[in-house]
């Protein structure tokens, strides 16, 4: 099946989450509903129960933030580049946009510029070390760099660009600022949610790109869509969807209605109240874009709240099921929320297909 009206395709994938190593076996432990949240090995909650969360298992707890997200990001950005491995000398070196977390306790400011030098300085891994952007705007990151290196390649500025998102909440400060926050999820909060790592890549290319290098190509990118919510959580508001439904709503009205509606959904609910009403609100002006509307599922369930490394992990869920054949449809809606206000939206084309490469 194909559709050349999405000229901004997805060529490879990568990822690293506590339910799996690389993309594949992360969406397989997903699908299989497998869940990694457990005890953390030392950080005990205020009601002084060991803090429930979800960890990348052959990573030490122990590791700075730093080197913790750089651990994460490096084997998914190796494994999403992998299709260009051995396609000649002339292909120019890939630009990276990465999403990452807001500021917060435990991540401050100095911490993105000592990751990015660190990427800068590996030779190994295709990049242009003159252009890694970083974008710092949380759980929302990722589709926001995914929204940006689409308009790039559309633009024609660029043929490939790699886009991710990278985050962890095991660091003790910031462990201990969820909790007091009251966002940790325990047995005396049932409305928090649990805290996770991880990190998805997806690389970009025209489809020019595609055609003349024979790439595998696993799906086209619609849409992807930015809106601003003003209440936010934590504030002295009442949050009713104006955000997402305007990020849905700009990315849906890109489709030819009633014959092209979602299929299916993978979005960031984590538990917390906030996100399960504003979803709320949102489907009662949304719903006639969808098939199901209710149809979606919640990868925090199986690896934590990942935060700025979540659109590009749906991203790859998404992929995963046109490859595996069990894809509902040939649209996937991914949405994200973002504790500083921003609610992206993206669709992609990704229907279940027999032959490989055919999308």
């Amino acid at each position: 099946m194909d559709d050349n009206r999405y000229p901004v395709c997805i060529v490879g994938i990568g990822g690293r989450t506590p339910v799996g190593l690389n993309a594949a076996v992360s969406a397989a432990s997903v699908r299989a509903a497998i869940s990694r949240i457990g005890d953390h090995p030392h950080m005990i909650d205020k009601a002084g129960d060991p803090m429930s969360v979800a960890m990348v298992p052959v990573l030490p707890d122990d590791l700075t933030i730093q080197d913790r997200l750089y651990e994460l990001a490096l084997p998914g950005i190796r494994e999403a580049l992998t299709p260009l491995a051995g396609k000649g000398p002339d292909i120019d070196p890939v630009p990276m946009i990465l999403g990452m977390p807001e500021l917060r306790p435990g991540l401050q400011k100095r911490h993105y510029g000592d990751i990015e030098e660190r990427f800068r300085r590996n030779q190994d891994i295709g990049l242009s070390l003159s252009q890694i952007t970083i974008l710092p705007f949380g759980h929302s990151a990722g589709l926001m760099a995914m929204e940006e290196g689409w308009k790039q390649i559309l633009q024609g500025k660029m043929e490939f660009c790699l886009i991710g998102g990278v985050d962890s909440y095991m660091e003790p400060e910031t462990l201990e600022w969820l909790d007091d926050e009251g966002q940790l999820n325990s047995g005396e909060n049932r409305s928090g949610f649990p805290p996770g790592e991880g990190a998805g890549f997806c690389l970009l290319a025209s489809e020019r790109a595609v055609r003349q290098l024979k790439l595998n190509l696993l799906a086209r990118v619609v849409v992807v869509a930015t809106a601003e919510e003003e209440n936010r959580i934590k504030t002295k508001t009442i949050c009713i969807g104006k955000g997402l439904t305007d990020a849905i709503s700009q990315a849906t009205d890109t489709l030819k209605l009633p014959e092209e509606k979602i299929n299916f959904t993978i979005c960031d609910l984590n538990g917390e109240r906030y996100r399960t009403e504003e979803l709320v609100f949102t489907l009662l002006r949304t719903q006639s874009a969808f098939v199901g509307p209710h149809d979606y599922i919640t990868p925090a369930d199986s690896w934590g709240d990942v935060g700025a490394a979540s659109g590009p992990l749906f991203a790859g869920l998404a992929v995963q099921s046109g490859l595996r054949g069990y894809a509902k449809g040939p649209r996937t809606l991914l949405w994200t929320s973002s504790e500083g206000g921003q609610r992206s939206a993206a669709i992609l084309y990704a229907p279940s297909h027999s032959k490989k490469g055919q999308v």
